[in-house]
Formats: structure tokens, sequence, C-alpha cells
């Protein structure tokens, strides 16, 4: 992975250097010491990864990685700051991990190796995903402690409310988000079906029926085990749309 070291610090900017020359599987290929310069190198370069801080003059952090984010094809941005209380805004920017400073070795090969799933075509469809309404959206954030994981939809088989949290089952395990299901009842109402009041389903793997040894039903999916409880409030519904397939 190819990755831009962005701090208006030299200090900053040689001890990133030098931890990523410790990285065999990442090439340092650059550094720039405003927000300005690292849009004019990011242009030049074409980095996989921008290792950018946050608080920056002219030119911040935040401003630099929201304007990354318009690029057709953005690399990650990972932030580098000595400061603690931007976490949510720079999510918010679409950054995938943030770093405190003084950063350490360990900490940089975990959160490089993270941002090296995360491909430009992800970034792009997630920064589409943001103005496209109708059940356009392609992908779920999840917060998983420092780091934003991008997870597809096309991988999500069902989402359960779990308290003031909502399970996301995907083709990898579990993670918990903060949407709300009316939320993603409503961003994704073309590819979601309402199987329970604390339950959806994504429609494309829905195998079928079952019944349930309390006599009730339950759906099942294609590619995992799983079973999920269909209320008597939905079962019409859930019959109706497995006769339209």
């Amino acid at each position: 992975m190819r990755i831009l070291v962005v701090d208006d610090e030299l200090p900053a900017r040689i001890r990133l250097r030098e931890l990523l020359n410790r990285l065999p599987d990442h090439e340092f290929c650059g550094e720039a010491g405003t927000g300005a310069d690292a849009l004019r190198l990011v242009q030049k370069l074409n980095p996989d990864i921008v290792l950018l801080d946050i608080q920056m003059p002219g030119l911040s952090g935040l401003e630099t990685a929201r304007q990354l984010a318009e690029i057709e094809k953005p690399p990650a941005v990972v932030f580098t700051t000595a400061h603690g209380d931007y976490a949510l805004e720079a999510f918010d920017t679409q950054a995938i991990a943030y770093l405190l400073k003084p950063v350490r070795l360990e900490r940089l090969e975990q959160v490089l190796t993270s941002a090296s799933r995360v491909n430009r075509a992800q970034l792009s469809q997630l920064a589409a995903d943001q103005s496209v309404d109708n059940g356009g959206r392609a992908h779920i954030r999840a917060r998983i402690g420092q780091r934003l994981e991008l997870i597809p939809l096309a991988d999500v088989f069902y989402f359960q409310a779990d308290q003031k949290y909502v399970m996301v089952r995907y083709r990898h395990g579990e993670v918990l988000i903060e949407e709300s299901l009316k939320t993603l009842e409503q961003e994704l109402s073309t590819r979601v079906v309402r199987v329970h009041r604390n339950a959806l389903a994504v429609a494309v793997h829905i195998a079928g029926l079952e019944k349930a040894t309390d006599a009730g039903m339950v759906l099942i999916f294609d590619d995992i085990p799983d079973r999920l409880e269909v209320s008597r409030r939905h079962l019409p519904a859930i019959r109706r749309f497995l006769k339209k397939t």
C-alpha cells in the first residue's frame, strides 16, 4: 500500500516515515506540510492511504479529508492527532481510522492492515451512498473501536434490534451499529423485508419459511444456519414476498 504522510510538523512527518520504513507491506510515497499540498500530491502520487493530521494551519485536516472524499477514487484517510476530541467529527468525514500521537508501530500496523481492506471502489461507493435515495445505499458503516468498517449490503443477511443498538448479521460475523431499524427500513426500503418488530431481513438472502418447534414460523437464509422468528403480523407479507420470488 502506498502511503502519503500529511502533518504541518516536520518531526511528526519524520516519525511516521521511520515507522513506515519498518513495515515491509507498506510504501512511504511522499509527504506534505499543508492540506493544500496534500490535495495536490494525492492527484500526483495516487496514494492508497493518507495519514492526515487534524490540526493544521490553513486548510485543516478535517476539511482536507472532506475534499479528498469528493475525488472520483479517493484514498483511505487515517487521522493522526494528539487530541482525542475530534473522533466523532473525524468519522463523519469518512475517515476509516483515528490514531492518537505518539503513534506506536504496533497500532500503526494494525490500522494500516484494516485500511488496506477498504479499497478505493468501496470509498467511492460510500461517498455515493450518502447522496443516493430509494434504497440505493450499498454499504453499512460500523465503528469498531477507532476504525470504520464498511460492510457491503450484499454481505448482510439481517438486522436485529439489540436494546439501543442494531445487530448486523453479515457474512463474516456480527457487528453493532447505532442506526435504528426504522431508519434502515426507510433507506433500504426496496431491499429489506420486515419480519418482526425487531428485525429486518435482506431480501436477496431469504431462502424460505420453516415451522418452528413452538408452532410459529421462522425465516431461513441461504449460506448461514440462522433462523429468524417471523411474527404473525408480518407472516402474510413474507408469504406474499416468497410467492413473487
